[in-house]
């Protein structure tokens, strides 16, 4: 049974940082891709990154590229996701999700059908 538990959000204040882990079980890591998704209130889910299971090719969103770093240590089954400079943009319910989906598309919420229960980013002065 596919399991994906997403741990680390909080209120932060804009300029600081988070990781966020997403502990997977019930699959191999290394041949399946992982996602990091986000929902604000009153918007649709978006791509934040994603990390390919065979070459480890990883894809960000514009808004969050040279601010987030998504990595995944398949001993440890868990896939993280840090992010730096924070703003009031970023917060959001983060999801991580899983399948066996192209990598090339790995931003699009339609690649995985396994999705993790979400934590919660406010970022807040």
């Amino acid at each position: 049974q596919v399991q994906l538990v997403e741990s680390g959000g909080g209120l932060v204040q804009p300029g600081e940082s988070l990781r966020l882990a997403c502990a997977t079980s019930g699959f191999n890591l290394r041949y399946f891709l992982i996602g990091w998704f986000r929902q604000a209130p009153g918007k649709e889910r978006e791509g934040v990154s994603c990390i390919s299971s065979s070459d480890g090719r990883i894809h960000y969103a514009d808004s969050v590229k040279g601010r987030f770093t998504i990595s995944r240590d398949n001993a440890k089954k868990t896939v993280y996701l840090q992010m730096n400079s924070l703003k009031p943009e970023d917060t959001a319910i983060y999801y991580c999700a899983t399948d066996q989906g192209r990598v090339d598309t790995c931003l699009e919420t339609y690649e995985y059908s396994f999705w993790g229960q979400g934590t919660q980013v406010t970022v807040s002065s």
